[in-house]
């Protein structure tokens, strides 16, 4: 059993091993020994929490870690890279469940009215109706995120009648029965209006992210990090937990800074994207969004072998569509050739590219691409006139024309790769079906672009043996 000054020291040493995992991770080369300050972290709150403050069930305790880290690690090693936006948004869902219950417990503590007296008992009985209410929220919203990037679900964005109204009223809703919460809580009650502010953050939190459409999904991900943050903060207020408030914090204004990013990414108001996103499901055509805009000029992998041999500068735009070919291995080979050729290769990350923010770095990172030849869009895009060859592999709204030619379109005015400034472009794609954001690309109909078709993993291998 530990002493309280001791938990406090293991508590300030995990907070700070917290601050340089995130240090650590806001860099490709220092990403690693990020993750190492996160896991020794954690490892030393878990066990300052449960030999400190744990008192008893023991065993109860170590069959929940055993079940838990048993499951944890199979999700770990079967779950593909192309897998990890939903792995992340499920996992978000249970800090969000788990928000809940710990809620719903701590409100139902025989002890809790004994040891809460006038103001304290509100600013407790407050406490945990925020938490409750965050990780409702995070918990529906969190699956119906999941469904939409399993592709289970849809992803066209459900756009009620009056919707903003309906948030409202469930804003107001929720307000009311706050109120009611407190005031019957301090007589003995309470369990109804919290019950009926769970159903209605429930709801909140499905209409949510249903009214956001297949191309903000990124940002999707990175605002319900933020949610489970604040949920698991509240959650840390509730049982006056030092250490977890303040990672619940960290968690979720880190969380907050990056949807701000992805949205400033994009062109978009983060409030714009709550209210309802632009694009319709993955791959599925918007209105008019399947319309062929003229012919398309095919190009052979011979063809793109002998192009690239040829070239001095090359530019290479990965998408989801690496991702899902797993053709990162490949496409480090084929940079390792050319630069031993003496062709200067670099990469242009869109921050949106995949279906979460930084999925194209960790795959580049996974195949030991350098970082030095990384580059991100605004560091990029003004070097496209003198690229000799773009390669885009797998990706369509991230290098889309009509986000600067139609600003009033699904994707106006989120800023893109201008990859056809350049001498050629070449698409790597499987068939003319539309991307995430379910429109058209004129891209693929301008006089300087080829598309290469069929798997990327496949052509790329067949090009990569003809260098």
């Amino acid at each position: 059993m530990l002493n309280a000054g001791t938990i406090t020291v293991s508590y300030i040493i995990a907070t700070i091993l917290f601050i340089l995992a995130l240090g650590g991770l806001s860099n490709q080369e220092t990403a690693r020994r990020g993750n190492w300050y996160g896991i020794i972290g954690m490892a030393i709150a878990l066990l300052a929490t449960i030999l400190g403050i744990v008192t008893q069930a023991y065993v109860e305790l170590i069959i929940a870690l055993l079940i838990g880290g048993t499951i944890g690690l199979i999700a770990a090693k079967r779950v593909q890279m192309t897998q990890m936006p939903e792995l992340v948004a499920i996992l978000h869902s249970l800090v969000g469940l788990a928000a809940v219950a710990v809620g719903f417990a701590n409100f139902m503590d025989p002890g809790r009215l004994a040891h809460y007296h006038g103001v304290d008992l509100t600013i407790h009985d407050i406490e945990t109706y925020i938490g409750i209410l965050i990780g409702a929220v995070t918990f529906s919203g969190s699956v119906i995120a999941f469904d939409k990037l399993s592709g289970k679900m849809s992803g066209n964005p459900l756009i009620l009648p009056a919707r903003h109204w309906l948030n409202l009223i469930l804003l107001l809703v929720v307000i009311f029965y706050g109120y009611q919460f407190v005031v019957q809580s301090a007589a003995g009650g309470g369990i109804t209006p919290l019950i009926i502010m769970t159903v209605v953050s429930l709801l909140f939190g499905i209409h949510m992210v249903m009214a956001i459409g297949g191309a903000d999904m990124p940002v999707v991900v990175s605002m319900l990090n933020s949610y489970s943050g604040w949920a698991a903060s509240a959650t840390g207020f509730m049982l006056g937990n030092d250490l977890l408030i303040v990672t619940g914090a960290l968690v979720g204004s880190s969380g907050a800074i990056l949807s701000y990013i992805m949205c400033r990414a994009m062109n978009r108001k983060f409030l714009a994207v709550i209210a309802g996103g632009f694009g319709t499901g993955g791959g599925t055509p918007a209105a008019g969004g399947d319309v062929d805009q003229g012919e398309v000029d095919p190009i052979l992998p011979d063809e793109t072998a002998e192009l690239l041999k040829n070239s001095k500068e090359i530019m290479i735009i990965p998408g989801y569509g690496m991702a899902v070919a797993q053709a990162q291995h490949i496409v480090h080979e084929i940079t390792k050739t050319l630069r031993d050729k003496k062709v200067n290769v670099r990469f242009g990350i869109h921050p949106v590219a995949g279906r979460m923010p930084g999925h194209m770095n960790v795959l580049l990172a996974e195949a030991k691409v350098p970082y030095d030849i990384v580059f991100e869009m605004d560091e990029i895009n003004d070097d496209f006139p003198n690229i000799d060859v773009s390669i885009v592999i797998g990706a369509n709204d991230i290098v889309n024309p009509s986000a600067l030619d139609e600003p009033d379109g699904p994707i106006g005015g989120m800023p893109v790769l201008e990859c056809w400034k350049g001498g050629t472009t070449i698409v790597l794609k499987r068939s003319m079906a539309t991307g995430y954001a379910g429109v058209q690309n004129p891209l693929f109909f301008k006089d300087n672009t080829r598309m290469l078709f069929g798997d990327a993993g496949d052509t790329l291998d067949a090009v990569f043996k003809l260098l």
